[in-house]
């Protein structure tokens, strides 16, 4: 049996899923690698022990993969590997087939993203000399964004920028082309052709106006810590604190990225805790929990109403990610008080993460995303696999 598998490089972990090729597309195994870096790095696999292994980088943790895939038989049958690449600058707005070209051209966008892409040229790169005849495919996270409308796109900066690559582009794209399929699937076409809020809440966070199947605007911009507060990313931030920073504490640049990227959010605001579900068993008597689940609560609701209005009204509002798909605290209070655009939530079927959580004009939806399946998707229809 041919079979595709997925991988999903974050700063510190490898994601992998592994797919018999259909009709349909069918999930053998799923893991990774967690703690990439650090010496408590473990290979977890769904279903199986926790095992500790070597990985001071992604090159080590990829030829961990590969070896434990060798041993377990995986790679007889293997005819490709699918990438989740988050960026794909201006260039690239279609999965396709990775080569040392499209690598070149990732290298330039390096800048653009330099916490996510490195790894991921890393990892392709890596796994292309582990096992040169295999064909890889890259699926980028901007696609689904990339031909938002330009008012969209725009940086409000000297247009000279622009030529440099500095726009809007948005991210969670795999995530969001999964759900607009989904819809399409459980609430049939005409849903999915009309007005349509998504709301990707997880670990990384942002929400997407879709209006005819195509995103109109999306809450992330020019980077993944832009838009709303996440587990440890800033959402939007006054630029004027850089300077400031820089004046008053000594920050430069650098640092001041990296206390956006992983410092900040729900982790920074609450002190203690970037989980959400940490947060909300802590609100009732620690003052700066309730205050980060609010923050975040506050400006998911914010945004929907702002994408209500670019969209002209609301008829679908669907949840997914780690907490849209569980915490149904966070998506009742987010709800709250948005009964004039016709959302109403029942707390029986919020509580119990129903599919359909609404009791009012508006379709509100919780589906379970599905990043993985949507590569693998991407590689047979890419390589023409049956």
């Amino acid at each position: 049996m041919a079979r595709v598998l997925t991988l999903n490089g974050g700063s510190s972990s490898i994601k992998l899923a592994l797919f018999e090729v259909g009709p349909p597309l069918r999930r053998v195994l799923e893991g990774g690698i967690e703690r990439i870096g650090l010496p408590t790095a473990a290979l977890r696999i769904k279903g199986e022990a926790d095992a500790p292994v070597a990985a001071p980088d992604h090159a080590a943790a990829v030829g961990v993969l590969v070896d434990w895939l060798s041993r377990r038989g995986v790679l007889e049958g293997l005819v490709a590997v699918g990438h989740r690449v988050v960026h794909g600058g201006p260039t690239y707005s279609e999965p396709q087939r990775i080569t040392a070209a499209m690598l070149e051209v990732l290298r330039g966008f390096v800048p653009f993203d330099p916490e996510h892409l490195p790894e991921e040229l890393l990892l392709t790169e890596t796994l292309s000399r582990r096992l040169p005849q295999l064909p890889q495919v890259a699926c980028f996270d901007t696609a689904f964004h990339h031909d938002m409308p330009r008012v969209a796109q725009l940086l409000p900066i000297p247009r000279r920028y622009e030529a440099q690559g500095l726009r809007r582009y948005g991210f969670h794209g795999l995530s969001y082309a999964f759900l607009m399929e989904e819809l399409t699937r459980v609430a049939g076409a005409d849903a999915a052709q009309g007005r349509v809020i998504l709301a990707h809440l997880g670990n990384g966070a942002s929400l997407a106006a879709v209006r005819g199947g195509k995103s109109v605007d999306t809450s992330m911009g020019f980077t993944p810590s832009s838009g709303i507060p996440m587990s440890s990313r800033s959402g939007d931030l006054d630029p004027g604190l850089v300077s400031y920073l820089s004046r008053a504490d000594g920050m430069t640049a650098e640092q001041f990225n990296q206390m956006a990227a992983t410092k900040s959010g729900l982790l920074g605001i609450s002190e203690t805790s970037s989980d959400m579900r940490d947060l909300l068993s802590r609100e009732a008597q620690d003052v700066r929990a309730a205050e980060a689940v609010a923050l975040f609560v506050y400006q998911v609701k914010k945004w929907i109403g702002a994408f209500a209005a670019a969209l002209g009204g609301l008829d679908t509002l669907i949840f997914a990610g780690g907490i849209g798909e569980n915490a149904a605290a966070v998506r009742a209070r987010a709800c709250e008080g948005l009964g004039f655009l016709g959302v109403e939530i029942d707390p029986q079927r919020n509580a119990a993460n129903d599919a359909t959580i609404s009791s009012g004009r508006v379709a509100v939806r919780v589906i379970k995303t599905d990043e993985e399946r949507m590569i693998a998707g991407a590689v047979c229809r890419i390589l023409q696999l049956a």
